[in-house]
């Protein structure tokens, strides 16, 4: 299905930040912070995962993912869109559908032996790639994909998060880097804003969730998490 419209950029950010509220998908947890793998503690945790069993929702959401590639990146750019194992594998094969175009997948790690032993589906060599995750938080996990896909023979100048965490600008360094153009929807700000709209916890906790946005590893710190990590 080929059918795009471009809402406004603000438009779609702040549908899909009440989105993730209405299905549970984020979380404020300000005394309990949650702790991340990167031992990090987070007053603020997503699952990007759980929009897969919304229909209404996934397909707006989709929508959005089209319009944000075809008004950026171009319309004719693409030969394939690529998801990352695993989340970013559903997200790859419902825009895939909305474009019109095939799909691969991504592994984390090679099975198997040859030039494709990480990627499942057909990817001619050469093709023009676009790289789809639910979310990008520092742009490692990404780039594990990317960089296997040119190493199987293929080309990505693009990369796309349907929710980008957006709070270490040296994330936007590491993309220009790596020569990939970042595309995301929505970010913790947007998901920030929604919640004070609609009164969805105690200013004292909205204030804590702001003050980790705006220095994530100083407040880490604070509540006993690391205070560096690589990025």
């Amino acid at each position: 299905m080929i059918q795009t419209t471009f809402p406004d950029r603000g438009v779609m950010a702040e549908l899909m930040a009440k989105m993730l509220w209405e299905i549970g998908a984020v979380h404020f947890s300000a005394d309990k912070p949650y702790k991340l793998s990167s031992g990090m503690m987070s007053p603020v945790y997503i699952d990007c995962r759980k929009l897969i069993s919304y229909p209404r929702i996934r397909s707006a959401i989709m929508d959005f993912a089209a319009a944000t590639v075809l008004r950026d990146a171009g319309f004719e750019k693409f030969d394939c869109i690529a998801g990352g194992e695993t989340a970013g594998i559903p997200f790859a094969a419902f825009l895939s559908e909305r474009l019109g175009l095939p799909m691969i997948y991504v592994r984390k790690k090679p099975k198997g032996h040859g030039r494709n032993a990480q990627i499942e589906g057909h990817m001619p060599e050469g093709a023009r790639v676009l790289v789809i995750e639910d979310l990008t938080t520092v742009g490692g996990g990404m780039f594990t994909f990317i960089d296997a896909i040119r190493a199987a023979g293929g080309v990505v100048d693009h990369g796309m998060a349907l929710f980008f965490y957006d709070m270490y600008p040296e994330v936007w360094e590491r993309f220009a880097r790596g020569k990939v153009q970042f595309h995301h929807i929505a970010t913790w700000r947007n998901v920030l804003a929604a919640a004070r709209e609609q009164k969805l916890f105690d200013e004292n906790t909205l204030s804590e969730v702001e003050s980790f946005l705006d220095a994530p590893l100083a407040w880490s710190g604070r509540n006993g998490g690391v205070s560096e990590i690589a990025l």
